[in-house]
């Protein structure tokens, strides 16, 4: 059987991942990717994080078991680059998706040029989505539980990429991944689920922003959609679009963030219904279902501008300068500036299977 090189956090999915193919015949390499970022024991004090010591060892232990060889891959400086752009959006008053950066340049990008060396004919991970070669392209599609669907963190792997990678846990849902952890008696059966950044593992990362830039946390003040001063804030980095607690401001009704200025260093408050949008600019574009549009061509998509969005029914029409418009049918809320757009199959597009992620870009 070929060779597998399997990305093991030491978490569940990751180890599960691992024994399915093990008992599928592989040979398995399992590879943990140290952050270089001292979390202290924030997994051990039962914190849901990743990337820690312990996580290390668990990975390790299970690899053992499997009798899989196992490395720990310094990626600390690559992971630096991925922290720096994180502090950079925020600085800019965007929000970052870190998860989706590290998925294509490193998951899918370092490990894959690892991958070849060892001469591993593919790349696994614990993701939740599923592939298919189909009419000449490398496709991707929701993962079969869609509520652990993670294809949206994949959005941005290339055909190259694609074609290396293998998710073994697309079909199940996640009590199912849970019951063959106990089948193969796997030490992280019972392990928690990790749901925070690896490199924010207390979850604040106005702290993480504070520690690498301070000059991200200049004070400034907060108007309201009028540009009436309403207060004043800590520094732009620490909002996002939509946040409704914590602005710092005593008012009698609610107030949300509906616009970052970092140009001026002003943070925009208002109503709920100042946060809904008709339209919004992507850029970066990566089209997986097809080669891509011409300007001014145009599809049909539901379109996700966050993870646990369900996606909302629009046009993307194709610009000459290689962005895209995305007009919804219904004004949207909470679209961020940073944020990954990802475009899946609508209902009727008989060219595409109704599970089917078409690509995706950048909020602008």
């Amino acid at each position: 059987m070929s060779l597998a090189l399997v990305a093991m956090s030491g978490g569940v999915d990751s180890s599960v991942t691992a024994a399915l193919l093990k008992e599928q015949g592989h040979d398995l390499v399992g590879v943990f990717m140290r952050n270089g970022v001292q979390s202290g024991d924030h997994a051990e004090k039962g914190k849901q994080g990743c990337c820690s010591v312990g996580d290390s060892m668990d990975a390790r232990y299970v690899a053992h078991e499997l009798g899989a060889k196992f490395y720990v891959l310094n990626f600390s400086d690559e992971f630096r680059l991925v922290i720096d752009y994180f502090v950079a959006e925020y600085k800019r008053g965007r929000t970052p998706n870190p998860c989706a950066v590290c998925n294509t340049d490193l998951k899918f990008g370092k490990l894959y040029d690892y991958a070849k060396m060892l001469g591993a004919e593919f790349v696994a991970t614990g993701h939740y989505a599923r592939t298919a070669f189909r009419d000449g392209r490398y496709r991707l599609y929701r993962g079969r539980d869609h509520d652990k669907d993670q294809s949206y963190y994949l959005f941005g792997l290339t055909q190259r990429q694609l074609a290396l990678a293998r998710f073994p846990l697309g079909e199940m849902s996640k009590a199912q991944v849970r019951e063959l952890a106990r089948k193969f008696k796997l030490k992280t059966r019972d392990k928690p689920e990790s749901m925070e950044i690896c490199f924010v593992p207390e979850g604040d990362y106005r702290a993480v922003v504070a520690r690498h830039d301070p000059s991200a946390l200049r004070p400034g003040p907060i108007v309201d959609t009028r540009g009436r001063p309403l207060g004043e804030h800590g520094g732009v980095a620490q909002f996002t679009i939509g946040q409704r607690r914590g602005i710092g401001i005593a008012a009698e009704k609610a107030y949300y963030v509906v616009r970052l200025e970092p140009q001026t260093n002003t943070v925009v408050v208002g109503d709920e219904e100042d946060l809904s949008l008709q339209s919004m600019r992507v850029e970066r574009l990566n089209w997986i279902a097809l080669e891509g549009l011409a300007p001014g061509e145009s599809l049909r998509a539901l379109v996700k501008v966050r993870y646990r969005h369900r996606g909302a029914p629009a046009t993307v029409l194709a610009r000459a300068d290689g962005t895209c418009d995305v007009l919804f049918d219904e004004p949207e809320k909470g679209v961020s500036p940073g944020q990954c757009a990802v475009f899946y199959a609508a209902a009727g597009e008989r060219q595409f299977d109704p599970e089917e992620c078409l690509g995706g870009g950048w909020i602008a």
